[in-house]
């Protein structure tokens, strides 16, 4: 069924750019744009980009979810600093990471740093409510069974609210690896001399949509496979819960 809907893509897309009229470079047939990948496959610029804009994913996704963690930790068990919280989280999700990509270019540069913060931006709040709503579904029963057992805060963690919060936390890993993807390309679009992002400036630039096509592609292969990772570890970690 897939590979059927993927053929009919193609074909229609082949159909519109054979009969709409449409320059090569406002609409590339297919054939040009698997041409032009293997191109930056030959030359090996596609891996390299490829490369620099995953090293940026998977480092912003580390600091977002390790800060989102820990602080939502801390929020689940105290109510009144999340009374006081709240109102600065929410502040800072209502305000577009494209608005402060620049200024956080400007700040820390264009190199690693600037795209893995954007990325840690991106993915902090659905981690941290995730996060917070995990610790906050753990049954009182239970903790109330550990707590007879005198368990320590340590042993709590490990043997129960860990366990508990990891099915909600792992949804929103999910939701924050698809995120991540557009706040490296955020990043890159903004000022960047590697990654998937500036192919897109360099395609755009110089007319060629057919590696604007190729980057854009990259870019989905990688969301997928991002995804694909996280639902693997989520079958192996739950593997207890089946």
């Amino acid at each position: 069924m897939g590979l059927a809907s993927a053929a009919a893509g193609l074909l229609l897309w082949e159909l519109a750019a054979r009969l709409s009229g449409l320059p090569a470079f406002i609409l590339p047939p297919p054939a040009r744009v698997a041409s032009r990948l293997l191109e930056v496959l030959a030359d090996g610029s596609l891996a390299r980009h490829t490369q620099a804009t995953l090293i940026e994913i998977l480092a912003g996704l580390a600091l977002g979810g390790a800060v989102a963690a820990v602080l939502g930790y801390v929020v689940a068990k105290s109510p009144a600093l999340e009374r006081a919280l709240t109102p600065y989280i929410v502040a800072s999700q209502s305000i577009p990471v494209v608005a402060i990509a620049p200024l956080l270019v400007i700040w820390l540069g264009p190199g690693l740093l600037s795209k893995v913060v954007v990325c840690a931006l991106i993915v902090f709040f659905p981690l941290l409510i995730n996060t917070v709503v995990g610790l906050r579904s753990v049954p009182a029963e239970l903790r109330d069974l550990l707590r007879s057992l005198r368990a320590s805060r340590w042993q709590t963690f490990v043997k129960l609210e860990a366990p508990a919060a990891l099915p909600v936390l792992l949804g929103g890993l999910k939701i924050g690896a698809t995120l991540a993807v557009i706040g490296a390309v955020v990043g890159e679009l903004v000022g960047a001399d590697r990654g998937l992002g500036f192919l897109v400036n360099v395609g755009r630039g110089q007319y060629d949509t057919a590696l604007v096509f190729v980057a854009v592609g990259a870019l989905v292969a990688l969301a997928l496979s991002l995804y694909g990772g996280v639902a693997l570890l989520e079958r192996l970690l739950l593997r207890w819960k089946r």
